[in-house]
C-alpha cells in the first residue's frame, strides 16, 4: 500500500513528539521515583517497630505490612481506574497526596498514641507503594514496542537511589522528631510525608504531556492517516482485518498476571521468613539487615540488564529466565548451612533477581497486549493481584515455617516458581487466526 503525503507528514511529526514527551515522562518519573522510593523505605523500615511500641505486644507486629499490602490493593485498583480516565498525571500524583496523607497521620497517630487513627493512616500510606509500582507503566505508554523493556527498568531503577536514601535517615529523622517532642520513630514517616509531597507536585506540575493521553492521541492519529491512505489509495481489500478482543488481550493479560503474581508470592514468602530463620540459627539483626538490603539491591540494580534482555532476547523468555532464577534461589537457601551468611546472601540476591526479571518481562507483555483505551484500568487489576499475592505470600510463610521448617518453604517456593513455564509455553504457539 502506497503511503499519501498527508500520512507521510502526519507520521513524520508525530514520531519528534512522542520521543521528546518520552524523554520528558522519564525524567519526570525518575525524579518522582527517587523521592517516593525513601519515603515508602523509611516508613516500612520502622512501621512494625511504631506498632510494636504503641500496642505493647510483639504479636501484632506484622499488621503494619497488612494494612500496607491492603492499602496497596485498594490504591492499585482506584489509581488505575483514575488513570483510565483522567491519565497518569493525575492518577499517580494522587496516589502520592495519599501516601503523604497517611504519612501525616501515622506521625498525629504516634504522638497521641492513637491506634485506630494509626491502622486508618497506615492504609492510606500504603497508597504510596502502589502508585511508586504504578508507575513503571507510565514509563512504557509512549516507549516503542522494542525499547519498552529499557523503559519500564529505567523507572524501576531509579526507585533504588531513594530506596537506598530512606533508610539511612531514620536516625537523623528520628532525632528530629525527638527534638520537637514526639516519639523517635515517627520520624521517617515526616521524611516520608515530605518526599511524598514534593513526589505529587513533580508529577502534577510536570508530568505534561500527560504520557497515556498522548500516547492514545497519536495512535488515533496515525490510524487517521492510514485510513485516509488507504481511502486514497482505493484500495479494493475490504474493512482492515482487527482481532476480536479477547483473542487480543486475554492471552498476554493472563500470561504477564501470572509471571507477576507467582514471582511475587515466591520473593515475599523467602524474604520474610529468611530474617527469621537467620535470628534463630545465631546471626545478628544487623547480618539480617545487610542480607535484606543485598536483596532489596538485586530487586531494582539490575533492570536495565532486564530491559534490555526483554527487548532483545524477547519477553516470554526472559520471564522465563527469572523463573529459574527463582527456583535457584529456592534450593541454594533450602540446602544452605543456616550458619553460612553468605550462603543465604546468595540466596536472597537471586530471588531478588529473579523477581525483577519476572517484573520486567511481565510488565511489557501487559503492556504489549491491553489496547490504549483499557491499558491503565486493566494494569492497575494486576497490581491489586500482585498486591494480594505478597499478603498471602507473607501470611502462609510463617505457617510453613512452623509446619515444615525454613528449607520446605525455600524448596516448595522455587518448584512453585516453575508453574509459570506450561503458561509461558502455551504464550508462545501461534495465536487464532483474527477474525475481521
Amino acid at each position: 500500500m502506497s503511503v499519501t503525503p498527508a500520512g507521510r507528514t502526519a507520521r513524520a511529526s508525530a514520531e519528534p513528539d512522542a520521543v521528546r514527551a518520552q524523554r520528558r515522562a522519564l525524567t519526570v518519573l525518575v525524579t518522582a521515583q527517587i523521592l517516593s522510593g525513601a519515603g515508602m523505605a523509611a516508613g516500612i523500615t520502622v512501621g512494625a517497630l511504631l506498632a510494636e511500641d504503641m500496642l505493647g505486644t510483639t504479636g501484632l507486629a506484622g499488621l503494619p505490612a497488612a494494612l500496607f499490602t491492603a492499602g496497596a490493593a485498594v490504591g492499585a485498583m482506584a489509581i488505575g481506574r483514575l488513570s483510565q480516565r483522567w491519565g497518569r498525571r493525575p492518577g499517580l500524583a494522587l496516589g502520592y497526596a495519599t501516601a503523604a496523607a497517611g504519612s501525616l497521620g501515622v506521625v498525629v497517630a504516634g504522638t497521641a498514641d492513637s491506634v485506630p487513627l494509626l491502622f486508618l493512616s497506615l492504609v492510606l500510606y500504603g497508597a504510596g507503594s502502589a502508585t511508586n509500582l504504578l508507575a513503571r507503566y507510565a514509563g512504557a505508554d509512549l516507549a516503542p514496542p522494542d525499547r519498552r523493556g529499557r523503559a519500564v527498568s529505567t523507572v524501576l531503577l531509579a526507585t533504588t537511589f531513594g530506596a537506598v536514601l530512606g533508610p539511612n535517615l531514620v536516625g537523623v529523622t528520628g532525632d528530629l522528631a525527638h527534638s520537637w517532642a514526639m516519639p523517635r520513630l515517627v520520624g521517617p514517616f515526616l521524611l516520608a510525608a515530605v518526599a511524598y509531597t514534593l513526589g505529587s507536585c513533580v508529577l502534577a506540575g510536570w508530568l505534561r504531556p500527560d504520557p497515556l493521553l498522548l500516547a492514545r492521541e497519536l495512535a488515533a492519529r496515525e490510524a487517521a492517516s492510514d485510513s485516509g491512505d488507504a481511502t486514497e489509495t482505493g484500495s479494493a481489500a475490504g474493512p482492515a482485518v482487527v482481532p476480536a478482543p479477547g483473542e487480543r488481550t486475554a492471552p498476554g493479560v493472563v500470561t504477564g498476571a501470572t509471571v507477576m503474581v507467582i514471582g511475587q508470592l515466591v520473593m515475599i514468602a523467602i524474604m520474610t521468613m529468611t530474617p527469621v530463620h537467620m535470628k534463630d540459627h545465631g546471626h545478628s539483626t544487623q547480618a539480617a539487615g545487610l542480607v535484606i538490603a543485598l536483596h532489596v539491591g538485586a530487586m531494582f540494580l539490575p533492570s536495565p540488564l532486564s530491559g534490555y534482555l526483554v527487548d532483545r532476547v524477547g519477553r516470554l523468555r526472559v520471564a522465563a529466565a527469572g523463573s529459574a532464577v527463582l527456583l535457584c534461589a529456592g534450593l541454594v537457601a533450602a540446602f544452605a548451612s543456616p550458619h553460612s551468611m553468605p550462603a543465604l546472601a546468595t540466596a536472597l540476591v537471586l530471588l531478588g533477581l529473579g523477581w525483577n526479571l519476572g517484573l520486567v518481562s511481565a510488565t511489557a507483555i501487559i503492556t504489549d497486549a491491553v489496547p490504549l483505551e483499557r491499558r491503565a484500568a486493566v494494569q492497575g487489576l494486576v497490581d491489586v493481584g500482585v498486591a494480594i499475592a505478597g499478603t498471602t505470600g507473607g501470611l502462609a510463610s510463617g505457617l510453613v515455617v512452623a509446619g515444615g521448617g525454613y528449607g520446605y518453604l525455600a524448596a516448595g517456593g522455587g518448584i512453585l516458581a516453575l508453574t509459570v513455564i506450561p503458561v509461558l509455553a502455551l504464550a508462545a504457539q501461534p495465536r487464532p487466526a483474527p477474525r475481521s
